[in-house]
């Protein structure tokens, strides 16, 4: 069991949606927190709100996750306000869709850069002062349904998903003799800033279908705060797979367990996908 109150947490995207949610989350359990977002002014409002509601915020400093020496200097800050962090969790990201031929280098090199080496990069910076403190602690890296599954038009966010995937598998048992656990969310629909965001390679973001369909996505969406009482209670538990919702956690037991079945639900969604943007002329 990892207990949130008493511990300090660092919690990265924290101005918003998933991340914001997880702070006032972890504050209600009792934890004490250190918070970042690259969005300075709304990440200063998340910690006056949360300072006003009785929640002890040590630090609240806007840094690039991206930039490897903005983490650092996040550490630096960090460990000058605190003397250890017990919790990690790597929420901050961003999303980017699209063909491959009409995805640019340049979406492709900032994805990778913001999702898969920020959390890196904070990894690097925050868990060799956890193993020396000697305390056990516990990461949190969110990857999401497209660190499952073939999803269309998703290869760079995916790219960065699996990525992360990849890196809290190895984690999760290299960290095992320190009594650091770590899990892994796997968000599916969320509710947050993020979908209105969405980079999305060739297509008109005015386009009335865009709208549409992004309403409907939205309608099966669950809300942060419930994706985020879902993350701690994972952490609670110390669990590997923390799931935000049950669609998500039945389709990654068939994609295991039920093989041809995903390969035909993942060509049928590409075909659906790929004839709605023809239809309504999406891809420019």
């Amino acid at each position: 069991m990892t207990k949130f109150d008493g511990k300090t947490c660092l919690i990265t995207g924290a101005a918003s949606g998933l991340g914001r949610a997880t702070a006032f989350a972890a504050a209600a359990k009792g934890a004490s927190l250190v918070l970042t977002d690259i969005t300075a002014e709304a990440l200063d409002d998340t910690a006056t709100e949360l300072r006003s509601a009785g929640a002890t915020v040590h630090l609240a400093h806007a840094a690039d996750v991206s930039e490897h020496s903005a983490v650092v200097g996040l550490a630096a800050h960090t460990f000058e306000a605190v003397r250890h962090v017990d919790i990690v969790m790597n929420v901050a990201g961003i999303a980017t869709w699209g063909t491959v031929d009409k995805l640019t280098h340049q979406q492709w090199r900032r994805t990778v850069d913001i999702n898969l080496m920020g959390p890196i990069h904070v990894i690097e910076e925050f868990l060799p002062p956890m193993i020396a403190a000697g305390r056990g602690g516990h990461l949190v890296n969110v990857s999401s349904a497209a660190g499952l599954f073939g999803l269309p038009w998703h290869a760079p966010y995916s790219a960065t998903k699996f990525g992360l995937r990849g890196v809290s598998e190895v984690l999760r048992f290299d960290l095992r003799r320190h009594k650091i656990g770590v899990s892994l969310v796997c968000p599916g629909a969320m509710a947050t800033p993020m979908v209105d965001s969405v980079d999305i390679a060739g297509v008109d973001r005015d386009n009335a279908a865009l709208h549409k369909a992004m309403g409907m996505f939205l309608r099966h969406a669950v809300t942060p705060e419930q994706a985020a009482a879902a993350v701690l209670k994972g952490v609670e538990r110390n669990r590997y797979w923390v799931y935000t919702s049950r669609d998500i956690q039945l389709a990654h037991w068939g994609m295991r367990y039920v093989p041809y079945g995903y390969t035909l639900a993942m060509r049928g969604l590409n075909k659906v996908m790929t004839d709605y943007a023809t239809k309504n002329a999406l891809v420019r």
